[in-house]
């Protein structure tokens, strides 16, 4: 009996086993706190080992901007180790800023083993204030109340940066030719705002978010998406979400995931237009003046996270038992899009170079 059963699972066209990854602990929120830890551990593991090699291959007898690098000159307009002709004067800061990602990198796979081989398999089960983070998929609440909690985390990321450029500093202008204080950011919504629009200057703009050309907006921006990201946040934690969103989202594993990504799409999309064709986050004197490879890289991950967000929010109507035909029309016109996002974005790659 036992054998047969498993003969038919295992033949059963709806088996995804062999991609299923993190999916196995979708009903166990420690173990999947601890996969969720660990892959930030990856994360850091990688920006501190690559910023280690480019600090290893860096020529000082060829300008930073001609030697193809991507973490160092992320750094450099930073503000940190270059001087007021975006010469690099100190590599020290370099080496502390990738030290430290790397200790980060163990600190944080050190608790994802523990949250997979020693940490309650379920929160709920766990001691101390651990246990109040364990969540149903099927209680938006609870999920909200997490979600929360991630967006005070980036929100105080967004004013950390402010407060480098305003106080701690500065960051490197391209437009000055140098690293300098933003001491006088814009705060006036219509000018921040009209850029989600494409306007700049009240004038209709192509570019877009990308159009922005001084360091005053950039670092006003930030302080407005700081402020919406920790008030947000406060709102998530105390209230539950609104009516409209527990009637119309679907609360499952597969579902949070496909929403998770295709945040993540838009946010590889932006970072890819941003790298393509906007000077004052990533300036020709650090990065060089043909970026687009680290473009394409960037477009490439907006196109894998959205087939990624498509796929999981089809298994999430599956495990439901609601997933109709025009379900999977809709998914095949989200992939004639991504198509198409890779056709516009290599036609806007070519006119830029």
């Amino acid at each position: 009996m036992t054998s047969s059963t498993n003969v038919s699972i295992n033949n059963s066209s709806d088996n995804y086993s062999w991609l299923s990854g993190n999916a196995r602990l979708i009903d166990l929120s420690g173990q999947l706190l601890g996969a969720h830890v660990a892959h930030a551990g990856l994360i850091m593991f990688w920006a501190g080992s690559i910023t280690l090699l480019e600090l290893d291959r860096y020529m000082p007898s060829i300008p930073l901007n001609e030697q193809g690098l991507l973490l160092l000159p992320n750094l450099a307009r930073l503000g940190w180790g270059v001087n007021s002709g975006n010469e690099v004067i100190s590599l020290y800061p370099y080496f502390v800023v990738g030290m430290l990602h790397l200790v980060a990198s163990a600190v944080l796979g050190a608790g994802g083993l523990f949250h997979v081989f020693r940490g309650a398999a379920n929160l709920k089960d766990a001691s101390g204030r651990a246990a109040k983070f364990h969540y149903e998929w099927n209680d938006p609440k609870q999920l909200g109340f997490i979600l929360g909690h991630h967006l005070i985390f980036l929100g105080v990321a967004a004013l950390l940066f402010v407060g480098k450029a305003m106080f701690w500093g500065g960051i490197y202008d391209s437009v000055a030719g140098n690293v300098r204080l933003v001491t006088e950011p814009t705060l006036n919504p219509a000018i921040i705002f009209g850029y989600l629009f494409g306007l700049k200057d009240g004038v209709w703009n192509p570019w877009g978010m990308a159009a922005v050309d001084n360091l005053e907006d950039v670092i006003g921006g930030h302080i407005w998406v700081g402020v919406a990201c920790i008030a947000g946040g406060a709102w998530h934690i105390v209230k539950e979400p609104f009516g409209f969103a527990r009637n119309s989202l679907t609360y499952n594993g597969h579902a949070i995931l496909s929403y998770s990504l295709a945040g993540i799409a838009l946010m590889a999309f932006t970072s890819g237009y941003f790298v393509a064709f906007n000077h004052i986050a990533f300036p020709p004197k650090l990065y060089g003046a043909d970026l687009g490879q680290f473009a394409g890289v960037q477009f490439t991950l907006c196109a894998t996270f959205l087939a990624g967000h498509v796929w999981h929010a089809l298994k999430s109507k599956d495990e439901y038992g609601i997933l109709t035909e025009k379900d999977k029309f809709n998914a095949i016109i989200t992939g004639f899009i991504v198509l198409a996002i890779a056709v516009i974005s290599l036609i806007l790659l070519s006119v830029r170079v």
